[in-house]
């Protein structure tokens, strides 16, 4: 049977939308605590061989894992954009820039102890050596350049003026 016409039962509904993963800062929080403590206790492994008296071993080594919001993304089962959301979001803001502190703070602590590759973790971060790339003028001011290009027409009819 029909609904009657003008039925709005749909209006009834408290809530128009799915209910957000996260209602409180306090439940993100509590997730992004639990990757932290899943990128601890879950390594990367790196094979290396070692070869004594002619005996060739092989030994796992664990490696650190960096941390990144992707993953985070990925283990707390939100897309990008909602990070991105939470991050314009009063009471979320607070605890989406600490997070982003911490795995900014892992992955630079990672590369200056050579945990982890430092010139990758350096462009994930936007660091950059000026040292090398620098250049400067005598007494280290600005290098002045000038470009100078001249043009020569060269006419492929001479019935053509060229003006």
């Amino acid at each position: 049977m029909p609904a009657p016409k003008g039925n709005k039962f749909w209006q009834a509904r408290s809530r128009h939308g799915r209910l957000p993963k996260f209602s409180s800062p306090e439940m993100l929080w509590e997730a992004c605590e639990d990757y932290f403590q899943w990128v601890t206790d879950n390594p990367l492994w790196e094979e290396k061989q070692f070869a004594f008296q002619g005996v060739v071993t092989v030994h796992n080594a664990p490696k650190m894992r960096a941390m990144t919001i992707s993953g985070l993304c990925i283990f707390i089962d939100i897309d990008h954009s909602t990070w991105a959301s939470f991050r314009g979001h009063e009471d979320f803001s607070a605890i989406v820039t600490r997070v982003e502190h911490i795995i900014r703070n892992q992955k630079f602590e990672g590369a200056a102890a050579e945990l982890l590759n430092s010139n990758i973790i350096a462009r994930d971060l936007g660091l950059r050596d000026n040292i090398a790339n620098e250049h400067s003028a005598p007494g280290g001011g600005p290098i002045k350049s000038e470009s100078k290009v001249t043009y020569e027409f060269v006419n492929a009819d001479p019935e053509t003026e060229v003006k």
